[in-house]
């Protein structure tokens, strides 16, 4: 692992980065060159707009090749929640101006900054995606780590996860329960509208989103 120090941090991790960009997708540095010239062995090459792949690949590589890179997308939620989650505990008067500096989204950090925050590095599963613990964030912990557990050890998909989850909250509302009645809100139609596509892009019911929603915000801000 690469380890960047003080004020060297900068310069090393650009050194790091170009050092890498002339790496093909899944190998590391000492690896065997690749057979060139057409031979489905080429090198994939990243850049920053963008991957170079060679006119002939077999399906094994280009499925590896999607493999890796799945795993860096997926880890950089997980580090960008981390240093959010740090930058707020630790600059908590600075921070907002460092998200902007970086040219990052405030919102989707906010994002990945609540997942972290509900799940510290011990329970993260290494199998499953920052999607999948994005899911089960809402929940209290030993819940949250059953369905993960169940996730993991049945080869659920993200999806599959979010189906299970819901289908217990169908089973759930099934039982006789104790309502309570919330009072009516008004809001302009372009946020409901708004609010209605973020729930058919989960593939959520309308009012099912607003539970999950409203479970999700109270979770945060009680600190579950």
């Amino acid at each position: 692992m690469a380890q960047f120090e003080g004020g060297k941090f900068v310069q090393q991790l650009a050194q790091y980065h170009r050092r890498d960009s002339r790496l093909p997708v899944g190998r590391k540095p000492g690896d065997a060159a690749p057979r060139r010239e057409g031979d489905d062995q080429g090198q994939i090459l990243t850049t920053r707009v963008g991957l170079k792949i060679p006119p002939v690949l077999s399906y094994d590589r280009w499925e590896k090749a999607g493999l890796h890179i799945f795993r860096i997308a997926d880890s950089s939620a997980w580090c960008l929640g981390d240093w959010l989650v740090y930058g707020q505990e630790r600059y908590a008067d600075r921070y907002q101006t460092g998200v902007e500096a970086a040219g990052l989204d405030y919102q989707t950090l906010r994002n990945y900054a609540w997942v972290a925050r509900h799940f510290e590095l011990g329970r993260r599963r290494e199998t499953l995606s920052f999607g999948h613990h994005a899911e089960v964030a809402s929940l209290p912990p030993a819940q949250a780590d059953t369905w993960l557990d169940r996730a993991e050890q049945q080869g659920w998909s993200r999806n599959r996860l979010r189906l299970r989850l819901r289908e217990s909250r169908q089973g759930a509302r099934a039982a006789p329960l104790v309502r309570a009645s919330l009072p009516r809100i008004s809001a302009p139609v372009d946020r409901v509208e708004r609010w209605r596509e973020a729930a058919s892009k989960v593939e959520e019911n309308f009012e099912e989103w607003i539970r999950v929603a409203l479970d999700r915000a109270a979770a945060h801000e009680l600190g579950d």
